[in-house]
Formats: C-alpha cells, sequence, structure tokens
C-alpha cells in the first residue's frame, strides 16, 4: 500500500519524471536516434530503433534484427521483447503480426498514420494508438505525432509515425526503475502513456503563452491577428481531439486490469495519469472557449474600427459637399453680372437699350438685383 499523501506521485516513479525540456524545433530525422540501443549504419532500411529483451527488470540483450530477437526470445523462458519500430514497412509488420499474431485490423491501422486515439483489444493483445504532441519554439506551432502500441503477454511493440514522444526516454526511465520494468509489459503501456500525457505539459504552456500574444496583438490593433486566431484554433481543436479520447481509454484500460487481474499498483500509476489527463483536457478546452472569446471580440473591434472609418468618410464627405455647395453658390452669384456684361458687350448696332441714357446705370442695378437675389436664395439654404 503507497503512504504518499493524495494528489503527490508515487514515490517509486517519482525519480522517473524528468523537467520539461525545450524540444528542438526542426523536423525529426527520418530514422531518430535512440541512444539506449545499438547504432544502426546509416544505409540500413530497417525501421528498427531498439529490440531488447528484458528478463526481471533488466536489459538481457539489444539485437539489430527483428529475427535475432525473435529468436532469442522463443529460446529464453520469462523474458519480455521491447520493440521499437519508426515508421516500418509493410513487410515488417506482416512478420511481427506473424509471429505475435497481431490481428489483422490493428496491423492494418498501424501502417496507417491517421487513426484517431483508442484502445483496442484483440484476444489476449492490447491496441493502444496515442496522439503525441510536442511545442515548436521557432515556428510557434504544435507538432502532431502518432504512436500505435502493441501489448501482449510477453512483448511491446511501439510503431512511431512522428518526432513525439521520445520513447528513448521512456526507456531509459523505465530501465533505471527495474521494480517498475519487472511487472511487465503494462507497467511499459503506463510508463508510455505517462510520457505521452507530460509531454502534453509543455504544449498547454506553448498554447497558453500564444493566447496572451494574441490578446495583446488584439488589443493592439494588429491586422494579421485574425488568421494567427484561426490557425491556433485549429491546433486546439486538434489538441482536443488528441487528449479528449484519453479519459473513456484509461477507464477502459483500468477495467481491462481488472478483469484481467494486473498488479494493483500499477492501477494507482494510471489513476496518477488519468488525473494528470483530465487537468489538461479542461485546460485545452478553456483554450477554445478563450479563442472563440478572442475571435469573437476582434470582430467587434475590426467592426468599431471599420465604422469609425465609415464615419471619417462620411465626415470627410460631408464637409467637401459643403465647400462644393459655396463654392457653386458663389459661381452662380458671380456668374450673373457676367452673364449681363457679355450681352451688353455685344458689338451690335441695333440693341434695345444700347443708346438710352439710363441703359448704364440699368444694367448695374440689374446685376446688383440679380447678385442679391441669388444671395439670398443661397443663403436660405445654408449653402452660404
Amino acid at each position: 500500500m503507497s503512504t504518499d499523501p493524495p494528489g503527490r506521485r508515487p514515490r517509486s516513479l517519482r525519480g522517473l519524471r524528468k523537467p520539461a525540456k525545450k524540444r528542438p524545433s526542426g523536423p525529426s530525422p527520418v530514422t531518430p536516434p535512440d541512444d539506449s540501443g545499438p547504432t544502426r549504419p546509416a544505409d540500413e532500411n530497417s525501421s528498427v530503433i531498439t529490440a531488447a529483451l528484458y528478463q526481471d527488470g533488466h536489459r538481457v540483450s539489444t539485437h539489430d534484427s527483428l529475427a535475432d530477437t525473435l529468436r532469442q526470445l522463443r529460446d529464453t523462458p520469462d523474458t519480455m521483447a521491447w520493440i521499437g519500430l519508426y515508421h516500418p514497412s509493410p513487410s515488417e509488420l506482416v512478420s511481427l503480426a506473424s509471429e505475435f499474431d497481431l490481428h489483422p485490423l490493428a496491423v492494418e491501422d498501424a501502417m496507417d498514420a491517421h487513426q484517431r486515439p483508442k484502445l483496442e483489444r484483440y484476444g489476449g493483445t492490447l491496441f493502444v494508438v496515442l496522439r503525441a504532441a510536442r511545442y515548436l519554439d521557432d515556428p510557434e506551432e504544435v507538432d502532431f505525432g502518432e504512436l500505435h502500441v502493441f501489448v501482449g503477454r510477453d512483448f511491446v511493440i511501439t510503431v512511431r509515425h512522428g518526432g513525439a514522444p521520445d520513447l528513448s526516454a521512456v526507456r531509459r526511465r523505465l530501465e533505471s526503475a527495474p521494480e517498475l520494468l519487472k511487472r511487465g509489459p503494462e507497467a511499459v503501456l503506463y510508463a508510455i502513456l505517462d510520457a505521452v500525457v507530460d509531454g502534453y505539459e509543455p504544449v498547454v504552456a506553448g498554447v497558453q503563452n500564444d493566447i496572451d500574444e494574441i490578446e495583446t496583438e488584439v488589443f493592439g490593433g494588429d491586422p494579421y491577428v485574425s488568421r494567427r486566431i484561426y490557425e491556433l484554433s485549429r491546433e486546439v481543436v486538434e489538441f482536443q481531439r488528441a487528449t479528449r479520447p484519453l479519459n473513456g481509454m484509461l477507464e477502459s484500460l483500468t477495467a481491462g486490469f481488472e478483469k484481467y487481474a494486473i498488479d494493483e499498483e500499477l492501477r494507482r500509476y494510471l489513476r496518477d495519469v488519468a488525473d494528470h489527463v483530465l487537468h489538461t483536457t479542461d485546460r485545452v478546452d478553456g483554450f477554445r472557449q478563450a479563442l472563440q472569446d478572442i475571435l469573437t471580440v476582434n470582430a467587434t473591434l475590426v467592426n468599431q474600427q471599420q465604422n469609425a472609418e465609415m464615419r471619417a468618410l462620411a465626415e470627410a464627405g460631408f464637409e467637401q459637399n459643403e465647400e462644393i455647395k459655396k463654392i457653386s453658390s458663389w459661381a452662380a452669384i458671380l456668374f450673373a453680372p457676367t452673364l449681363v456684361g457679355t450681352i451688353y458687350g455685344m458689338n451690335f448696332d441695333h440693341m434695345p437699350e444700347l443708346h438710352w441714357s439710363f441703359g448704364y446705370p440699368f444694367a448695374i442695378v440689374l446685376m446688383a438685383v440679380v447678385c442679391i437675389s441669388l444671395y439670398l436664395i443661397f443663403k436660405r439654404r445654408d449653402w452660404l
């Protein structure tokens, strides 16, 4: 019985968890290095990262090929094989399926790197699909990987698609805790689940930082913030798809452990993982709601800005219209005397009032009357 206080990590596993480190932001290599096993030649086409045999919690052998691993597993009783694959070929998976009696549907799923997180039991073999994640600092985005795990009575096969998680670190931590490793394949599955869930923590921190930056950009009037909100929302939705099924998977796994009389201590460890998953899913759900609220606020601010711009344009147009009316009014007023002067300036001998002694005063009075009339009309209409 564990004596650890509630909410604390089990004492036997506290040494296994390491502080989160900044992950490299570049794309993962074709064959990721695994310093817990032998270094393979660069031109080798095999997808085997590490194939090792364990007995009583300790590594007893490491092989370069699946054939050697399977041969020793058959010849050595009470051993467990842990085979790590990275983007395996169909022929390799078919060979393993034949050796370990893997279900064809599970093998078919393992060949395709676009599966949802799930847990299936085929006879005595568990098939688990996990979506791991890591936060890339330079592009400020989340990189998702996919991990398929086959767990049998005396074997664990991991098929990794993507850069996350770092299973070599999981292997080293387990090998440093033989008391846990000797509990069998279920202990390996627990450690993998724990590593995947722990890998979500820096992602949660990175997404939270992105949301804080977006809030600043929204109120700062950044014109490109809408696109960043959309891209981050897609990542959060993908993150939800990776984390939300884990609660049901862990419940099913715990029920299966009880049915198949699996070690009670492992159930305690799984409950600890389930607590971390619940915390993560709550945070991710909060992220999605926060982004929706930010998007609403951004749309409101954009509308307000557009309304202000339209108002400014309308005011400018109104002022311009007032100026045009004033100019047009004065132009009309000045045009009237010009018209009278133009008519009487024609070079015709026979024109009314041309030789009239009051012709000139009449023309001046006529011009004044027309100008004053136009001025009063425009003034009444507020054009002047």
